[in-house]
């Protein structure tokens, strides 16, 4: 059995019309006023979840269904990748694994990694569709260079060319539920210890070295990537602002490596933003760089400076800019119908899959 939401019914193209450039989250399970006026602002244009707004899959349900309600065709979306980064994990969600177990499975069977990797990515897209959720931030592109306790074992690898292996194994598996999928973190935090969410991480290394090793996946894995998350790491020899904040990092994104999905920024409320100033300077400075969609996490009022200072395009150039924007984040927007739970039990790729996780 399917169920069809009336967000399937509307294309990218209508969608696209009404999409702003601020992805912003609910305060708990339900939405209350302030969450619904600020869903309704013509800024708005996606929603991100996070634990607290999770209770069991029948309130998830009825939370997106009210947030496509309040805003048809906005983005409903989370980071929920495995392992200790996963939002949702009671009430029949599969315990999904930190994908760095792929890259162990890789050492001893690399077909049998890249078979279970897609397998990972089916069950991690149909479970949160299932429940509403159209987009999760994954996969992870991050080397796995023993450095980073943010990064750690978020990592499929060390080896560039198996994390981009398994990532487009992975992202096959979402793309078979219907979901799109958003690398990050753009070039590569995986190399610093800081935590962007608490201090500034710099990363010291020249152009070069992060091109060949940090920043390919990006560029191999092409067009196969829906959409990309900078880092909020600085990498002077390359730009003073942050990967987020810089028009350089963010035009070889696009020039360089043929990017053609969407940019989000990471969150602006993260102390790695802090240097691009104000969060309505931080999300200036991010669109003006080249971001599509701008995160505001965790910070209510924070959200409302944001969408009250944000000015619309006053030019035919920063208009066009922007609709180009909103047509790409409402290309986002899954494919076809989802299965519901129930129907979701008895799919036989969705049994074949968790039977793989169990070679993990």
């Amino acid at each position: 059995m399917r169920t069809i939401r009336k967000a399937d019914f509307i294309t990218p193209s209508l969608a696209a019309a009404s999409l702003g450039p601020v992805m912003l989250d609910v305060v708990g399970t339900q939405l209350d006023a302030e969450d619904i006026r600020r869903i309704r602002h013509p800024h708005t244009g996606g929603v991100i979840l996070f634990a607290r707004n999770y209770t069991n899959r029948k309130q998830l349900t009825a939370l997106t269904a009210a947030i496509h309600a309040v805003r048809p065709g906005v983005l409903i979306a989370v980071d929920h990748e495995g392992g200790r980064v996963q939002r949702f994990k009671t009430d029949g969600f599969t315990k999904l694994p930190a994908m760095r177990a792929l890259g162990a499975l890789w050492e001893r069977d690399v077909l049998q990694a890249t078979n279970v990797a897609t397998a990972v990515g089916y069950i991690l897209a149909a479970e949160l569709r299932a429940c509403g959720v159209d987009l999760s931030f994954t996969p992870a592109l991050d080397l796995d260079h023993g450095e980073s306790g943010v990064i750690g074992d978020r990592a499929f690898h060390r080896d560039a060319r198996v994390v981009t292996l398994l990532a487009k194994s992975l992202n096959h598996g979402l793309l078979l539920a219907g979901m799109a999928n958003c690398g990050k973190h753009f070039p590569g935090h995986g190399f610093v210890q800081a935590d962007s969410h608490v201090a500034i991480p710099v990363d010291e290394r020249p152009l070069k070295a992060i091109l060949d090793e940090d920043a390919a996946p990006y560029d191999w894995l092409g067009m196969s990537l829906s959409a990309v998350m900078p880092a909020h790491v600085i990498y002077p020899k390359v730009d003073k602002h942050p990967a987020g904040f810089s028009k350089k990092w963010l035009s070889m994104l696009r020039n360089k490596m043929g990017f053609e999905g969407v940019i989000f920024s990471d969150d602006l409320s993260m102390e790695g933003a802090s240097v691009a100033g104000s969060v309505l300077e931080g999300a200036n400075a991010a669109l003006k760089a080249g971001c599509d969609m701008v995160l505001i996490c965790n910070a209510p009022d924070k959200a409302d400076q944001l969408l009250a200072g944000l000015k619309s395009g006053s030019t035919i150039a920063a208009r066009a800019i922007a609709a180009r924007s909103a047509a790409r984040v409402a290309a986002l927007a899954p494919a076809g119908a989802a299965l519901d739970w129930q129907g979701l039990q008895q799919d036989a790729r969705y049994q074949a899959a968790l039977r793989l996780l169990q070679l993990l």
